[in-house]
């Protein structure tokens, strides 16, 4: 099974490049405006867009990812609304698209129904935040079986045997938390990264991304140096909240997308 996601990084690594994973909140400020939000970001060199699925109770995201999450269910953003979005965004590219939800909308929705749906609507994987990878087998099984990668998240607290399972059930990359918390843009990232890398390295060969608090072409540079990609949420988010009545706001996702991207060292 090779999904965008996989081919992303196969491109990535045979171009010697490194990539940015985009987060944005799905339906904020509209569901009808984050389309064309996702085409800013992709113009700015963003390489894979993660689409949040709005959650009334987000367990694991900082104070800047909550209040978009609730202008988004405002507005009327459910997880069918996140889905018409990403058959939105297809229809006029193939950035792949990983979507970021927690597990009470997706079992709500019905796992098989979300899978065939989310497939259809040319999701390439899924990341269930609060997902036990104790307990994920069945969960794997079916977003497989629609050709949907499996995404996990490892942490530096995490136990030896919780990353031998994340690596084990993961598929696209591994997504690493740079430190224990919820998200939020950070002034310096944890010096817990390195170590985390190094254990994750000894057990896949899958490509890391490393993501939580990081906010400026220097964090992009200084993590791009050890991982396959680095990914931004909530200054994006914040970016969002303050132009959100500006008819400038994708003119200036556009350019902190691509102004991130520079601390790779390329602008490819």
């Amino acid at each position: 099974m090779t999904t965008r996601i996989g081919r992303l990084f196969e491109t990535l690594k045979h171009q010697n490049r490194k990539g940015l994973i985009a987060y944005l909140t799905a339906g904020d400020p509209s569901p009808l405006r984050t389309p064309a939000l996702v085409a800013a970001m992709v113009r700015g060199g963003a390489d894979l867009i993660e689409l949040g699925v709005p959650f009334s109770d987000p367990v694991a995201d900082g104070p800047v990812i909550q209040r978009a999450g609730e202008r988004a269910l405002k507005a009327g953003t459910t997880l069918a609304t996140v889905l018409d979005i990403a058959r939105q965004v297809r229809a006029a590219s193939e950035v792949p698209l990983l979507l970021f939800t927690y597990l009470n909308p997706v079992l709500r929705y019905g796992l098989e129904r979300l899978a065939a749906d989310a497939a259809a609507a040319g999701i390439d994987g899924c990341l269930l935040t609060d997902a036990s990878v104790e307990e994920a087998q069945a969960y794997v099984e079916t977003m497989h079986r629609h050709g949907l990668d499996t995404v996990f998240l490892a942490a530096p607290t995490s136990t030896p045997r919780r990353i031998k399972l994340v690596a084990q059930y993961s598929t696209g990359f591994v997504y690493l938390v740079s430190r224990t918390g919820v998200t939020g843009v950070q002034e310096s990232l944890s010096a817990s990264v390195a170590p985390l890398v190094q254990a994750v390295r000894a057990v896949t060969g899958l490509p890391l991304a490393v993501g939580f608090g990081i906010s400026t072409p220097a964090h992009v540079a200084e993590l791009g140096r050890q991982v396959e990609a680095v990914v931004v949420g909530s200054a994006f988010v914040h970016l969002i909240e303050r132009n959100a009545g500006s008819r400038t706001l994708e003119t200036q996702l556009e350019t902190f997308t691509r102004e991130l991207k520079s601390g790779f060292g390329d602008s490819a």
